[in-house]
């Protein structure tokens, strides 16, 4: 009886977590032109538009999961996201024209992406103890592509503008 009792729990906080992501990925989406449009620095603004294409995939992965459950692909307000995205539109204001600006916007993307980065490594492993091997495979794909993502902005902030934010 315990056992079913977890099962039903964890099915419904994978579900949970997943429509917390939905929305996450949908504002996301919404934010990332802003974002590229105000970077000053070409390698920045268009690791933004690499991404937001990227972010259409993770959209349509989502909604396949979905489909794997048998549940309609719906998005749950995530106070988390909103956090980040809102960090992000008050560095585009207070650092315009400034040659912070894109320092500010690299930190605030790594900051979503990290965030990401954590949900998809948490619903990847409950994927697994569900024994959803198609979940995870779609997952592990996002997962992956957000790891780069991150690894590409950190890259863009090593060699050029952590150096012109502080020159």
């Amino acid at each position: 009886m315990e056992d079913v009792m977890a099962e039903k729990d964890l099915n419904e906080l994978f579900l949970d977590t997943l429509k917390d992501i939905y929305y996450a990925e949908k504002q996301i989406l919404k934010a990332l032109p802003k974002m590229a449009k105000a970077a000053n620095s070409d390698k920045l603004r268009a690791a933004f538009e690499k991404h937001h294409e990227e972010t259409e995939g993770h959209v349509e992965r989502l909604e396949q999961i979905f489909e794997l459950l048998g549940k309609a692909a719906r998005g749950k307000k995530c106070d988390a996201i909103e956090g980040l995205i809102e960090e992000g539109k008050e560095i585009m204001e207070q650092y315009a024209d400034t040659p912070a600006l894109d320092a500010g916007l690299l930190a605030a993307a790594q900051a979503v992406e990290h965030y990401e980065i954590s949900r998809y490594g948490t619903l990847k492993a409950w994927a697994a103890k569900l024994n959803n091997p198609q979940a995870v495979k779609l997952i592990d794909q996002t997962l992956a592509e957000e790891k780069k993502t991150d690894e590409t902005l950190t890259k863009i902030a090593e060699t050029a503008v952590n150096y012109e934010a502080a020159a």
